[in-house]
């Protein structure tokens, strides 16, 4: 109600003014050095906070190592460097990978060949084996 009031008489709520172009603010002369402020607050905050997750995983690690000298075990990356330069070691000099790192059931395995087939020669007759062996 008051509103309609006071459009009716000429005054509307403050704000209108400034809706229709009017009472254009003045930018702030120390908007720049304010704005330059708050960013090297934020860079600060920033680096403080990187020094402090720094600090906390440093302690951690300590912690870490701590654990694996009383239990004697080793660091996954010392483990993994050392079974990455055995398996160098025994494969230098040749052009395939080592037969180790060849999974089992892959490539060729003479001894399952064989053991297959003697086992199909005990269930032979005599006759037959006598044939096959030939």
């Amino acid at each position: 109600m008051n509103f309609v009031m006071k459009a009716a008489m000429g005054g509307g709520p403050p704000d209108v003014g400034k809706m229709m172009g009017g009472d254009k603010e003045e930018p702030d002369p120390d908007a720049e050095k304010k704005e330059e402020e708050r960013q090297e607050a934020l860079r600060q905050q920033e680096e403080e906070r990187k020094d402090k997750y720094a600090k906390m995983e440093v302690e951690r690690e300590s912690m870490r190592q701590g654990i694996r000298d009383k239990y004697g075990i080793k660091k996954r990356e010392e483990a993994e460097a050392e079974a990455q330069a055995a398996m160098e070691q025994s494969a230098e000099g040749s052009l395939t990978r080592p037969k180790s790192s060849v999974p089992k059931g892959c490539g060729d395995d003479d001894e399952e060949e064989v053991s297959i087939m003697d086992t199909v020669m005990k269930y032979l007759p005599g006759p037959l084996q006598d044939m096959l062996k030939k």
